[in-house]
């Protein structure tokens, strides 16, 4: 009879805690939603969730306010919101690869798999391969060709080692098997100053590189990404150029784990609907990326996919963030 009233009583506890969980999931938002972003102000991934997150705040019924966390490669950001309680209060607004590089290139104290809850995709960033004008190439072939050719006379810039457009660039030397000179720079601002200057031969770049080449100052090669881009139609891709290189990335929002379930839903509700609205889609656009849209579960998908793709090549190439 004593253990029957002990197990009864555990239920009756279990019960009360589970509906306890359930009705804090039901009451929330009750207070202001924080986005912590990985990024300085004014990097493409902040100017989007700053346009997004008004709206998110409106379906919510809560404040939504931005916080910016940046430095360590995104890490600190990251951490920040690891580290926090798992009550829907504090988000993560992060570049897709702090997420799927990061872990190959850091010593981290978390894991980005374990430690974090993919919410919903904010934004695909694409790099565009450039070179000088000056360069007499006229193609994708033809910068192979020219590297075959003349083994490590050619150099390539980026804005330093681990950083996306410096990856993009090793993938694409390993499936054409050829070899180029890095030059580091000290961002994306430096690299494009190079190419104007003859300083380095080419370059991946996820940003200004479609506007440069419209202005005809730089030469845009290809996209590399498994599709063309409206954002440059005329671009091939890498893949359509004879060089299997997709080096595209997601940006996402993210909850630390042991977020409610019905709290990861109803964000996940609310993103899908607030990116779909035209300004939110205009603002992606502005920072020459791509308005993307997944399940949770979908998102989740493709960020194992890509970690895994991408520490191959970080591994092979030997790279190691400074």
């Amino acid at each position: 009879m004593q253990k029957l009233r002990k197990n009864l009583l555990a239920l009756a506890c279990a019960s009360l805690c589970s509906f306890a969980v359930c009705a804090g999931a039901q009451e929330w938002p009750a207070k202001p939603v924080r986005i912590i972003v990985s990024v300085p102000p004014g990097g493409g991934i902040d100017q989007i969730t700053r346009v997004f997150s008004p709206r998110l705040g409106e379906a919510l019924g809560q404040p939504v306010v931005v916080d910016n966390r940046s430095g360590a490669g995104g890490n600190i950001g990251v951490e920040q919101v690891v580290r926090s309680a798992p009550d829907g209060y504090t988000l993560l607004a992060t570049i897709g690869s702090t997420i799927v590089m990061g872990p190959h290139l850091y010593k981290l104290s978390f894991d980005m798999g374990r430690d974090l809850l993919p919410i919903a995709p904010i934004a695909r960033t694409l790099m565009f391969l450039i070179a000088r004008t000056s360069l007499p190439i006229n193609n994708v072939a033809d910068l192979v060709a020219m590297a075959r050719a003349n083994p490590g006379t050619l150099n390539f810039g980026s804005p330093g080692v681990g950083t996306g457009p410096h990856i993009a660039a090793e993938m694409m030397l390993s499936k054409a098997r050829v070899q180029a000179t890095h030059i580091p720079f000290k961002g994306s601002a430096e690299t494009m100053a190079a190419l104007f200057g003859n300083t380095i031969d080419f370059a991946f770049d996820p940003g200004s590189a479609v506007r440069q080449a419209r202005a005809g100052k730089l030469r845009l090669l290809a996209v590399a990404s498994a599709a063309r881009t409206p954002l440059a139609p005329d671009a091939p891709t890498m893949i359509e150029a004879g060089v299997d290189v997709d080096s595209s990335s997601v940006h996402g929002l993210y909850a630390p784990a042991g977020t409610p379930a019905a709290i990861v839903a109803r964000l996940a509700r609310e993103m899908d609907r607030v990116m779909r609205i035209p300004e939110v889609i205009k603002a992606v656009a502005a920072v020459t990326a791509e308005s993307v849209y997944a399940s949770p579960e979908e998102f989740a998908a493709k960020l194992r996919r890509d970690r895994e793709r991408y520490g191959v090549v970080i591994r092979e190439a030997g790279i190691k963030a400074e």
